[in-house]
């Protein structure tokens, strides 16, 4: 395997040590092309505003008289949205193409978080105010989350791609743990309208960095039916390969249980059995620094059967439901947490190289959407049904319920014989087929 190190190289450059600035600066690896470090960099700076952003909101709610029931409220009004529009965001950003979509979305995201600032220093906002503004957020973010994804998985090629997936979700998870961290900081030292101001301006920031994305190698698309033909063409592609719908149906069960003892279970263990916050805070970076750990040995590490031990990997995110259930000291929850991250991590670099090399380039934003649709789908269902879940079982038997589940849908999906079987492919850069020719052949089930 060669290293990142080594990939120095550029076209037409003999890399030898006396060659005229040859030391002048280091050389990017080959896999990390214009593009690719264009939306990494980009990505950077969204992850670093949106991450201090989050509490930002919730601190406005409460500034202005709101209760943890008004938080909830706004941020619902924010995943509604991004629920009822995925599909359309999906379909739009295979039909137009996609820096354009993104750069839109930015748009929409600094229209929306740079009045929600205003707002907040300037006066006093109502609720419904900051519902409307979240929604907006959310309704970017619908349509930018699959442009995004497609355009990722279609600015690499090549045996290096899950590489280059893992390095640039090591950047994101880096920069969402110091956006967290950076946000807190600054929302108790000048408040939450300002960091919502920095949030505005990042989006700004990286939607300028977006709009210099090359798409000239992209072929333009074909013209077809019409937005409904679309949607169904991507619900064929989607629901053509097991593999793909048994592992978003998977997610779609263990996020929503994971992110209600995340949201509901975790700040109230906390509260009564590790000591407050501060404790709780800390599981959630050391889950947050697993997540980097375990894209770091991603950037080594290239397993054949790509989503079999990628499966296998998500078992652990049932340990901190575990650890909370008991409860376990903060020691061992933590260090739950880090094991978790680290191994859900494998998983994610391993989907990301998996639908990079199994879905047409022309239909990855579509494929993307059902993907984001079915993660976040049963979320709002799942924590609103937390409290009344702990009253009629207990807390302790609901967080043994989460873990159970999350348990029984990995297990479940290992009964499908593509996610035991498909392999990982080694393309050279040079004879990848183009994106606008896919292989009508090409499918899971051949690659075993």
């Amino acid at each position: 395997m060669t290293s990142a190190s080594d990939s120095t190289g550029s076209p037409g450059s003999t890399g030898s040590p006396g060659a005229p600035g040859a030391s002048a600066r280091p050389r990017r690896p080959a896999w990390a092309g214009r593009n690719y470090s264009l939306l990494t960099a980009a990505a950077i700076v969204t992850s670093l505003g949106a991450n201090g952003s989050l509490i930002a909101a919730a601190f406005a709610v409460l500034d202005a008289g709101g209760d943890a029931g008004d938080v909830g409220l706004v941020a619902a009004a924010r995943t509604l949205p991004l629920v009822v529009f995925l599909l359309v965001g999906g379909a739009v950003a295979d039909r137009f193409p996609r820096h354009r979509v993104m750069v839109a979305a930015n748009a929409v995201n600094f229209l929306s978080q740079g009045t929600f600032a205003v707002l907040v220093l300037t006066g006093d906002p109502r609720l419904w105010q900051m519902m409307l503004l979240t929604a907006l957020g959310g309704t970017g973010q619908a349509f930018f989350s699959p442009a995004a994804e497609g355009m990722l998985l279609s600015s690499v090629s090549g045996e290096q791609a899950g590489r280059a997936f893992a390095v640039f979700r090591m950047a994101m998870q880096g920069a969402a743990l110091a956006g967290a961290a950076l946000g807190g900081a600054l929302v108790a030292a000048v408040g939450p309208g300002w960091v919502l101001a920095v949030d505005a301006a990042a989006f700004a920031v990286a939607g300028t960095l977006r709009s210099f994305l090359d798409v000239s190698h992209v072929q333009p698309r074909v013209p077809g039916g019409g937005m409904l033909a679309d949607l169904r063409e991507g619900w064929r592609e989607f629901t053509g390969r097991p593999w793909l719908w048994g592992i978003v149906v998977q997610f779609s069960v263990a996020n929503a249980v994971v992110g209600a003892a995340d949201a509901v279970y975790g700040p109230l263990v906390a509260r009564d059995s590790l000591g407050g916050p501060g404790p709780w805070g800390l599981a959630l970076a050391t889950f947050g620094a697993g997540t980097v750990a375990g894209a770091l040995l991603m950037t080594r590490w290239k397993p054949r059967r790509l989503l079999f031990v990628g499966t296998l990997c998500v078992f652990p995110l049932a340990l901190p439901s575990a650890a909370l259930a008991v409860p376990a000291p903060v020691g061992v929850l933590c260090a739950v947490m880090f094991v978790a991250g680290t191994t859900v991590e494998v998983f994610g670099v391993s989907w990301m190289t998996a639908l990079h090399q199994e879905i047409p380039e022309e239909k990855l934003s579509r494929v993307s959407a059902y993907d984001w649709f079915g993660s976040v789908s049963l979320l709002p269902l799942a924590t609103a049904l937390a409290g009344p879940v702990e009253q009629a079982v207990g807390r302790g038997a609901a967080l043994w319920g989460c873990a159970g589940l999350v348990v029984a849908v990995t297990a479940a999906v290992l009964l499908v014989p593509d996610v035991r079987d498909l392999t990982r492919r080694t393309v050279p850069v040079t004879t990848r087929r183009p994106a606008a020719s896919p292989d009508p052949e090409r499918s899971a089930g051949g690659l075993g």
